[in-house]
């Protein structure tokens, strides 16, 4: 990783115009990436603009507020004159074009240097300088172990420390996910260090509920909520499924159910849980899994998706029917593993 950045740090000696892009749907990983890179850029002189392919939630939205940020679902005109003058593109929390989403072309043709700095699994070759560590916690761990090993962590000030409190939080659960380590708390010390109040960002990301989202949380749980196996020796797994007729009853919005996925797991003996979503463009999964059953494969696969081993994402054109059978039987195929 010397090399790579190494390569970096003479982009941002240069004078460049950098593009900070990341994923489509973006996470509090892939806000507080955005954000904590181009606060980090401005503090060191370079020329930044963020570029997302689509809204984030109304919870995570204000993370960007003092940024430069073109949406392209808002502005797609700007976003392709953006990429036609700049010289360097930091394409953030992803690791292949597709996750992007229909701005997959912009990055695929893009003339100028690609840095990708991420941590997901099996990372594809569209990056010009890769910067991957599939063991990191998230991609602002990440960031702030980049910004370290290039000895620039005097540009680090409260509005970077705040975005990758964001990311690294909400990207382990609240630091309880295995991938969480001494190093990541080593990190999270030296942010509280800059004087960043860590409650008030927790606050602000999971106690600003909207009643709607509250009630169909609960009715997710009370009505909706399968659980299947728990006292066999079968492979114990739980599952969510939710229509777009019954997200439209309680006012849906992006955001909205972040999380409940991970309450299905945290029942007692469930070792997989999966959150099955209708959407106008196709059903959206989300796997969840502990104690050595992996996920990860399962979605890529299967489901269009992919991920980390105990996080997957996908996403099923069938009906939901036929979704959900196919996810039980698949499940069902899901071993244990010692690593």
């Amino acid at each position: 990783m010397i090399n790579e950045l190494n390569q970096l740090k003479a982009l941002l000696e240069s004078p460049n115009r950098f593009i900070i892009l990341a994923h489509k749907s973006p996470d509090g990983d892939a806000v507080g990436s955005a954000a904590a890179f181009f606060h980090f850029l401005s503090n060191i002189s370079c020329d930044a603009q963020v570029v997302l392919p689509d809204l984030p939630s109304d919870t995570l939205l204000p993370f960007m507020a003092d940024t430069k940020c073109l949406y392209f679902t808002e502005n797609p005109g700007d976003v392709k004159t953006l990429f036609e003058e700049s010289s360097v593109l930091i394409c953030l929390d992803f690791n292949a074009s597709s996750r992007v989403g229909e701005m997959h072309s912009l990055v695929d043709g893009f003339k100028g240097v690609k840095v990708m700095i991420d941590h997901h699994p099996e990372p594809e070759p569209f990056s010009d300088i890769m910067i991957s560590d599939v063991t990191n916690s998230s991609t602002c761990q990440l960031i702030y172990e980049c910004i370290e090993l290039m000895q620039l962590t005097h540009a680090i000030d409260q509005h970077v420390a705040r975005s990758l409190y964001l990311g690294i939080m909400t990207d382990t659960g609240s630091f309880r996910f295995p991938s969480v380590s001494a190093k990541t708390h080593q990190i999270l010390a030296d942010l509280l260090h800059t004087g960043i109040g860590h409650w008030q960002i927790h606050q602000d990301v999971y106690d600003n509920n909207r009643i709607d989202q509250l009630q169909l949380r609960g009715y997710a749980i009370s009505e909706k909520l399968v659980l299947l196996n728990k006292l066999h020796t079968a492979l114990p797994v739980g599952y969510i499924s939710l229509t777009k007729e019954e997200l439209s009853r309680f006012n849906y919005k992006t955001g909205d159910t972040e999380g409940l996925v991970n309450v299905i797991l945290s029942l007692e003996g469930i070792k997989v849980g999966v959150l099955i979503q209708e959407k106008s463009d196709g059903i959206k999964l989300s796997f969840r899994s502990k104690d050595g059953v992996f996920v990860n494969e399962l979605a890529k696969q299967h489901f269009n998706g992919g991920g980390h081993k105990y996080a997957a994402g996908g996403i099923s054109f069938d009906s939901m029917e036929v979704t959900i059978s196919r996810i039980l039987s698949l499940i069902e195929t899901l071993t244990f593993s010692n690593d």
